[in-house]
């Protein structure tokens, strides 16, 4: 009987196991891609400034490159944290798990339409979709 009554508790220990192991595999990937995305921010920066002729500041894409890898970053993140309280979590657990969300969305939310921003002005107006509304056809003339 003791070793029935034990085996939810090992399998809580199995499963805590296997979401902390995911979760430390998300934190690693997010780091990762916030350190790969830095180097190659900083040198596509100093390549662009060693070429400049003009001598002004490089162009947005550098800022945009690396904004949308903060933001995959961020969910990598974000993944993590959730992992860590999928498991039996507790209410501090689970309080400190909906600020972290709030944050993180709120920072990818921002980061997200400051890109679709620059990326609209890239684009420029001759990119621009026609207003929204029905198509009107006029009939051919007889």
């Amino acid at each position: 009987m003791n070793g029935i009554e034990s085996l939810p508790s090992r399998l809580e220990g199995v499963l805590r196991l296997g979401t902390s192991t995911l979760a430390a595999l998300a934190e690693v990937i997010g780091a990762l891609i916030i350190g790969i995305a830095v180097v190659r921010s900083l040198a596509s920066f100093l390549a662009e400034l060693a070429t400049a002729r003009h001598g002004g500041i490089p162009n947005e894409a550098i800022r945009l490159t690396l904004g949308r890898s903060l933001t995959l970053a961020l969910e990598f993140l974000l993944a993590a944290d959730i992992l860590r309280t999928a498991v039996a979590p507790s209410w501090q657990e689970i309080g400190q798990l909906g600020a972290i969300v709030v944050i993180r969305t709120a920072l990818n939310f921002f980061l997200q339409r400051e890109l679709d921003a620059a990326a609209r002005r890239d684009e420029g107006p001759a990119a621009e979709s026609p207003p929204p509304g029905p198509k009107r056809v006029t009939p051919p003339i007889e």
